[in-house]
């Protein structure tokens, strides 16, 4: 009796220390040992902060910069801005999609501009690695709707009662004789086409709604499959048990002192290893950018708290309306090799030492006084097609590489193809005319190597004086 008591007494103790454990579990100890999360969003207004960033975070409330702090996406279609993305996985994970407001606000665009006659185009990047992106298109989503005046704030949401996509997003539109923000909808398998939009969501009267966002809810937590969060004068949460079938108001954020004339955004996210969520929430209001609230039932508006400002930080770049994912160990390890923050250097001529390599419409060469700077900062990343070597890729055009074709340069985009990788890589080098400098010897021609002539950049076999100076650079900040 008295080895079972023990026995029953080591059980009962174990018991109490692995519940004790768990009481005290945290969202940050519990996500220690997982993969952690990436965030997409953008940093405010302007060409430049109006494009995608990614932020990385191993317990989803201290956030770190990628890529240096510098955008990973730049549009080039539309507007030539971006704003408010999601990234949308499919459920196998062979496809990744980032789906964005088409928007430039301060480059040529007000918001009166855009609430009246804006985009209605969506813009859309699709990756099958989360590392390597198409060049963006545009998908018409508002242009179907009567007097639809742009298309704003996209999400999408895997439906499994019909095996796509539910597409939605908000337009400004005249329905009923009344003009403003609803939410409308279509169907999507590729973000290519999508399905006539529908009517989604309306508030009564002259009641905008321009942000929402939608939650799957695992089975035992609260009494919906789906809760979204919107904002339309509130942070107001709804509970659904299908996508497009009929929505129920459970109430709103106001009894922890939020509302959407504060913030705007919702972004949700779920912590691994536990049931607990965060709803990210944008302070456009202050333009402090975003703030979380935690809870472990999103469809109960009793269970929020607010955080204290130093449980969590944002990292170095305002982050503004996103998406957070939830990603594989095999994602992480991609995406923190691939945006890894590299510093932005510049090239300097050896023998004209005023001037830098820079791409000007995508033709490079070297040039004095350089404006804007961007043009001539370029990240030296590892070679994408062998070891020990490097690539240029762009500070400005994320995505484009110096690259050669038929021996001229030109700053292009990386297609992922084996030829590409080996055209826009090379050895560095000790310089050709001075050994404290650098000179760039082509991967699948090592008979030349990276030179200007006349300004351009060429590549050429290098057998004169001349040539080893016009061959040589400093690699500098």
């Amino acid at each position: 009796m008295s080895a079972l008591r023990a026995r029953l007494s080591a059980i009962l103790l174990a018991a109490c220390l692995l519940f004790t454990g768990q009481a005290l579990t945290t969202p940050q100890q519990a996500a220690a040992a997982d993969p952690g999360y990436l965030m997409v969003h953008f940093t405010g207004e302007g060409s430049t902060n109006q494009q995608m960033y990614l932020s990385h975070s191993t317990d989803g409330l201290h956030w770190n910069d990628l890529n240096g702090g510098g955008m990973v996406l730049r549009s080039t279609v539309g507007t030539k801005g971006v704003r408010d993305p999601a990234l949308v996985r499919s459920p196998d994970g062979s496809k990744y999609w980032i789906i964005a407001t088409d928007l430039c606000i301060g480059c040529g665009q007000s918001w009166g501009d855009s609430m009246s006659n804006g985009s209605r185009n969506l813009v859309v990047w699709e990756s099958t690695d989360l590392v390597t992106w198409s060049k963006p298109w545009l998908l018409n989503v508002a242009g179907a709707i009567p007097d639809g005046r742009n298309a704003w704030a996209p999400e999408a949401i895997w439906d499994p009662a019909t095996n796509d996509y539910v597409l939605y997003w908000a337009t400004n539109a005249t329905l009923n004789g009344v003009l403003k923000h609803r939410i409308y909808a279509a169907r999507t398998s590729d973000f290519r086409t999508i399905t006539t939009p529908q009517l989604y969501i309306d508030r009564p009267g002259t009641q905008n709604i321009i942000d929402t966002q939608i939650i799957e809810v695992p089975s035992g937590v609260g009494n919906y499959r789906y809760v979204r969060a919107s904002g339309d004068g509130q942070i107001t949460l709804e509970g659904s048990n299908s996508i497009m079938g009929t929505w129920t108001r459970i109430g709103d954020l106001s009894g922890i002192g939020l509302t959407g004339s504060m913030v705007e955004g919702p972004m949700w996210m779920k912590f691994n290893g536990t049931n607990k969520w965060g709803l990210y929430l944008d302070q456009y209001a202050s333009n402090g950018g975003y703030m979380p609230v935690l809870t472990t039932d999103p469809s109960n508006p009793a269970a929020y708290q607010k955080q204290a400002s130093e449980s969590y930080n944002m990292g170095g770049t305002k982050k503004r309306h996103g998406w957070i994912l939830n990603m594989t160990a095999a994602e992480e390890s991609r995406v923190l090799a691939r945006y890894a923050n590299t510093a932005a250097q510049r090239l300097q001529s050896f023998n004209f030492q005023d001037r830098y390599v820079r791409h000007t419409n995508m033709d490079v060469r070297i040039d004095p006084n350089v404006s804007p700077a961007d043009d001539s900062r370029f990240r030296l990343r590892p070679g994408l097609a062998g070891t020990g070597t490097v690539s240029f890729e762009s500070v400005n055009f994320p995505g484009y590489f110096l690259r050669h074709s038929a021996y001229d340069f030109q700053l292009a985009y990386n297609d992922g193809s084996s030829q590409f990788a080996q055209d826009a890589t090379f050895r560095q080098v000790a310089g050709l005319a001075d050994s404290s400098w650098s000179s760039f010897q082509s991967y699948n021609f090592p008979d030349r190597y990276i030179r200007h002539y006349a300004y351009e950049l060429r590549l050429d076999p290098i057998t004169t004086t001349a040539a080893r100076s016009d061959a040589t650079f400093r690699v500098t900040s």
